[in-house]
């Protein structure tokens, strides 16, 4: 068991891997600053003209991310227009969000610049690691990891 003097930021895995996040989000959301997008926003895009409309809560799912945060993230991309919220198509209390052609527009003028980052990422990472890196972090995306414990 690791005491709480051992239990040092290098040593814990979700702060290794939040520190990453932040690195490289910060990274991307550079280059996408020219389009008025962040990557969180990017994502939100791609997916809704991937999937084509959905719910929020679906959405959220989809993206690993809470209503909340997406919720932050939604609402400054329906004033400029690149998505509309609607009522649900089969619950009508439920929010769907829309690609709008200004979006889809968007989304296509970012890609380019995503692309770049990708490439950049990619030389400085190195190829090979890069491939590796985003296989494991898909197999830690959906692996389950079970409840905390409740005996405190």
């Amino acid at each position: 068991m690791v005491s709480q003097a051992e239990l040092k930021p290098e040593i814990c895995t979700c702060h290794a891997l939040r520190q990453a996040a932040r690195h490289v989000t910060q990274f991307y959301d550079q280059f996408l600053a020219p389009v008025g997008l962040r990557v969180t926003q990017l994502s939100i895009l791609a997916k809704l003209k991937g999937l084509g409309a959905m719910p929020v809560n679906a959405l959220a799912r989809e993206l690993v991310m809470d209503r909340t945060t997406l919720g932050r993230n939604m609402l400054p991309l329906a004033r400029e227009g690149l998505i509309a919220i609607m009522p649900g198509s089969t619950d009508r209390r439920s929010k769907e969000l829309h690609l709008t052609s200004a979006g889809a527009a968007r989304l296509k003028s970012a890609v380019k610049i995503w692309e770049r980052a990708q490439a950049q990422f990619a030389t400085a990472f190195g190829s090979k690691r890069t491939v590796e890196l985003r296989a494991l972090l898909r197999e830690i995306s959906v692996i389950e990891l079970g409840a905390a414990p409740t005996d405190f």
